[in-house]
C-alpha cells in the first residue's frame, strides 16, 4: 500500500476563516513524497470524525472508515494509526481523464515517476494517460512497456487510451481489440484529425463490437486551421489565428450521427463552448451513449487570460467567453457534463518562451485539479458529495472501472482533504516538472492533506 502524507501530524490543521485573506495563507507545501511501505511502517489506519463521502453509494455523513494492508475494513480492534479528522472530508480517490506524463518520449518536460507521484500528493490516486506519447501507444509492446514504466515510479495508477488509428496518422484503424486486451480502457486519436468520416465510422463500429468507449475531443482540424485563440474580441485585437466555436459543434455533430448510427459509445473530452453544451444535451435527451468531460481550467478562465501573450493561458481547446463558461459551470453542477478532469500537459520553459502562436498548449494541471474543483463548492455549485461524482464515480463509470467506495471490502484507494486549509500556489514548491500554469501565486482554499492508494 502506498501513502501520502501532507501533513505534520495525524491532527488536521485549526480550521481557518472560510474567506481567504494573504496575511493568513501558508507557502504551498511540497508533497513529491510517495512511498511503499516498509515491514515496520504503518499497515492499518483508523480515521475517525471525517465527513464520509462515496459518491457511489451516496454517502455522506460524519463518521469514521478503517482500512488494513490496502482494504477498507470493520472499525474493530487495533490500528496501528488513529487520525482525528475533524472538519476534514474522506472521499476516494480522484480519477483524472486526462493526463500527459511525458514518459516514453518528452521526459524534458516531465517523467512518470515526476508526474504520477505528483498527481498522487494532488489526492489523484489513479490518472488516464493519451496515446500521443513516443511511440505511440497503438501496439501492445508500448501497452507493456508504460505499464512497466509506471509500475516502477509508483505513485498514481495509470491507465491507458490506445490509439484509434496507427500511428495516430488517422487513416488506418490500429489493431483496437489487441490494445483492449493488453488493457487499454478505450481508443482515442486526441487532437490528431481522423481522415474522414468514413474512418470515423469503421472505427466506432470496430471499437462498438468490443464494447469500448471512443474518446474524442471534438476539434474539426480544417476550421480549427492551427488557431491558437477563441474567435472573438481578444484574438482580434491581438492578431492571433482563431479557433471558431463552431470547430467543436461540427465535430460533436458528426460524432454524434455516427453514434446514432452504430450505437457505438462515445465520451467528449474537453468541452469548450456553450454550443458544445447545448449539443450534448441534445444527444443525452435522446439517451444516446455519450458522455462528456471537462479540464478544470475551462471552468475559470476566459480568453481574457491572454491579453498581454500570455503563453500560459494558450490551450487546446482555446479558452473561451465568459458565457462559454458560465454555460460549462452551469452544466457540471447539473451532471450533465460527467466529470472534471485536470488535461495535465507539462513543458519545459522554452516551449512557452517564444511568440505565443509558436509556443506548444497545455497546463500543467494535475496540482490544482482538487483546488480549483473546491471553488465550485465555495461557490455554491457543487455539493461535497457532487464534487466526488465529478471527480470519482463520473470518471471512473467513464472508464468502465469497477467502483471503488468506502465500503467495507473495497480498496483503500483514498483522500483525505481539508475543505478550509488557505494556501498560496507557489511555483517552486511543484512536483510536476512543468511549471506552466497560470495560477501561479494564487490564493487557494482547500487541498488533500493525506493520500492512500491501496
Amino acid at each position: 500500500m502506498r501513502r501520502n502524507d501532507n501533513s505534520n501530524t495525524t491532527t488536521p490543521d485549526a480550521q481557518a476563516a472560510s474567506t481567504p485573506h494573504t496575511s493568513r495563507l501558508t507557502p504551498h507545501a511540497s508533497t513529491s513524497h510517495v512511498s511503499r511501505l516498509a515491514p515496520h511502517e504503518t499497515r492499518s489506519t483508523r480515521v475517525v470524525k471525517a465527513r464520509l463521502l462515496d459518491p457511489f453509494t451516496g454517502r455522506d455523513e460524519i463518521g469514521d472508515l478503517a482500512f488494513r494492508d490496502g482494504v477498507i475494513v470493520a472499525n474493530e480492534g487495533h490500528f496501528d494509526e488513529t487520525i482525528d479528522a475533524s472538519g476534514q472530508w474522506l472521499m476516494p480517490g480522484i480519477v483524472d481523464l486526462c493526463a500527459r506524463t511525458r514518459d516514453p518520449g518528452a521526459t524534458q518536460k516531465g517523467t512518470m515517476r515526476s508526474e504520477s507521484n505528483a498527481a498522487f500528493a494532488s489526492g489523484i490516486t489513479a490518472l488516464c494517460l493519451p496515446p500521443d506519447t513516443k511511440p505511440v501507444i497503438d501496439n501492445t509492446a508500448v501497452v507493456i512497456r508504460v505499464n512497466r514504466i509506471a509500475k516502477a515510479a509508483g505513485g498514481a495508477f495509470v491507465y491507458m487510451l490506445g490509439a484509434l488509428t496507427k500511428g495516430l496518422e488517422g487513416d488506418a484503424l490500429a489493431e483496437i481489440s489487441a490494445l483492449k486486451s493488453a488493457g487499454c480502457v478505450g481508443v482515442t486519436n486526441g487532437l490528431a484529425p481522423v481522415a474522414n468520416a468514413l474512418v470515423a465510422r469503421r472505427a466506432l463500429e470496430y471499437a462498438a463490437s468490443l464494447g469500448m468507449t471512443v474518446h474524442v475531443v471534438p476539434l474539426d482540424a480544417a476550421l480549427a486551421n492551427n488557431g491558437c485563440a477563441h474567435e472573438g474580441a481578444v484574438a482580434t485585437r491581438l492578431g492571433l489565428a482563431a479557433i471558431p466555436v463552431a470547430a467543436e459543434a461540427v465535430a460533436m455533430r458528426q460524432w454524434i450521427s455516427l453514434v446514432e448510427d452504430t450505437g457505438g459509445r462515445v465520451h467528449f473530452g474537453r468541452l469548450s463552448s456553450a454550443r458544445g453544451v447545448e449539443l450534448l444535451a441534445a444527444a443525452k435527451a435522446r439517451g444516446l451513449p455519450i458522455t462528456a468531460d471537462v479540464a478544470a481550467h475551462q471552468l475559470f478562465l476566459t480568453d481574457a487570460a491572454l491579453e498581454g501573450f500570455n503563453a500560459l493561458a494558450h490551450v487546446i481547446p482555446p479558452l473561451r467567453s465568459a458565457a462559454d463558461r458560465e454555460a460549462l459551470r452551469e452544466a457540471v453542477g447539473s451532471g450533465l457534463i460527467d466529470a472534471i478532469c485536470s488535461d495535465h500537459q507539462p513543458h519545459e520553459l522554452d516551449a512557452k518562451t517564444n511568440p505565443l502562436p509558436l509556443t506548444e498548449p497545455g497546463i500543467s494541471a494535475l496540482e490544482t485539479l482538487l483546488p480549483l474543483s473546491l471553488r465550485l463548492v465555495h461557490d455554491g455549485l457543487l455539493t461535497p458529495l457532487t464534487l466526488a461524482e465529478r471527480l470519482v464515480r463520473g470518471p471512473a463509470q467513464v472508464l468502465g472501472l469497477a467502483a471503488k467506495g468506502l465500503s467495507i471490502g473495497a480498496t483503500a484507494d483514498l483522500c483525505l482533504v481539508d475543505p478550509t486549509h488557505l494556501w498560496l500556489f507557489d511555483a517552486t514548491r511543484m512536483n510536476s516538472v512543468g511549471r506552466n500554469t497560470p495560477f501561479i501565486g494564487e490564493a487557494f482554499q482547500g487541498r488533500a492533506t493525506r493520500v492512500w492508494r491501496g
